[in-house]
């Protein structure tokens, strides 16, 4: 199954959760469905062909190199999870919801004596308190719900605003924010880098190495293990020498016990099954980096990434 194929059928499935909206949505199963579904989605973006007069490296950007604040929107966007709450007006609902509401349906809304609201279909079927704020105002009293009439249409829209944010922090885990990770020392990280780093790297290697990645935690993935799909350079090579003295050289693509598969310069693909009198050669960008991270301590870790920020 290729990856639009698989897309196709992720949002089949992506469907069928959101038919059955409220009773999927607490499922810890939904949370692995909406990494995939937002990797895949937002890759298959990145692999479209550029329009003319575009570079293709430019034009592409995946889930893990976004901001928190694009991949909260990514994701929100492709799950149809509607407006964005204002998160102002849930810091002033919050309070309200404490006082007025916590009491039965618990301090961030899911449940107590009452249901949770993080499934509620007057909660979901929202955006910005045009259904909520008239239903607070009128209650439940057949059900135990008091009418909040004395509240201001402000006041209930603010609590809105803070339902919906509750729901977004359940459902949306692009909304995931990384904490601060520069608390290493960077005289130290400097130390390290010019004894482990430069008998393969220079200075011009960590030019502005600070101001190359969105946020700490991407720099910190990039120097570790660098993207090899976004840097053909480390790509690991192979030369496959076969009987008869014919060599062939490319990119591999696939490698395992009884074949190889390389791509050679040309964008041709072949596909070698390995027997007596193939021989292969692997040359791998990356293999420096495998062998450091084999002793790569949190503290020279936590070093590194802060001297790199350092430079921007």
């Amino acid at each position: 199954m290729d990856l639009y194929t698989g897309v196709r059928w992720l949002n089949g499935m992506k469907q069928l959760c959101l038919n059955s909206w409220p009773r999927w949505l607490s499922h810890p199963v939904l949370h692995v469905v909406v990494a995939v579904f937002a990797v895949l989605s937002v890759t298959a973006i990145g692999q479209e062909e550029p329009s003319a007069g575009q570079n293709s490296a430019q034009q592409r950007k995946t889930y893990q190199n976004m901001t928190p604040d694009q991949r909260a929107a990514a994701t929100r966007a492709f799950l149809g999870l509607g407006p964005e709450p204002n998160k102002a007006a849930a810091a002033r609902g919050a309070p309200l919801f404490q006082q007025n509401c916590a009491f039965c349906h618990g301090q961030n809304a899911h449940g107590v004596t009452a249901p949770s609201l993080i499934t509620s279909d007057e909660v979901l079927s929202d955006d910005h308190g045009e259904r909520l704020t008239p239903f607070l105002k009128a209650g439940r009293p057949d059900k135990g719900m008091p009418a909040f009439a004395t509240m201001s249409d402000e006041q209930l829209n603010d609590i809105a605003e803070f339902l919906h944010l509750q729901v977004e922090d359940v459902a949306n885990r692009g909304t995931y924010h990384v904490l601060n990770i520069v608390v290493g020392n960077p005289v130290q990280g400097e130390t390290y880098v010019k004894a482990r780093c430069m008998k393969c790297h220079t200075a011009e290697t960590f030019a502005h190495i600070g101001s190359s990645f969105g946020s700490p935690d991407q720099l910190q993935r990039g120097w570790i293990w660098p993207a090899s799909s976004e840097n053909s350079k480390l790509a690991i090579s192979a030369t496959v020498k076969q009987p008869g003295g014919a060599t062939l050289t490319g990119r591999v693509k696939v490698i395992n016990d009884f074949r190889i598969t390389v791509v050679d310069s040309a964008g041709q693909t072949h596909v070698i099954n390995r027997g007596p009198g193939i021989e292969v050669e692997i040359n791998d960008p990356l293999a420096d980096h495998q062998e450091m991270i084999q002793t790569l301590t949190n503290n020279d870790m936590h070093n590194v990434t802060a001297y790199l920020a350092t430079l921007k």
